[in-house]
């Protein structure tokens, strides 16, 4: 692989605009509601037997 001669040395508008952009999309992420088959995923799995 590569690297740009940029490369770990970005301009700290840059780096900052880039931490403010992954922020942003990470607190998207974070707040989107589980989908209801994940949920009727898990319940299934703590009502099933443990099998050790």
């Amino acid at each position: 692989m590569t690297q740009g001669k940029d490369s770990g040395n970005a301009k700290p508008e840059k780096r900052k605009r880039l931490g403010d952009n992954l922020r942003q999309l990470y607190d998207e992420v974070v707040n989107e509601p589980v989908p209801q088959e994940m949920l009727d995923l898990l319940s299934r799995l703590k009502d099933e037997p443990s099998k050790k």
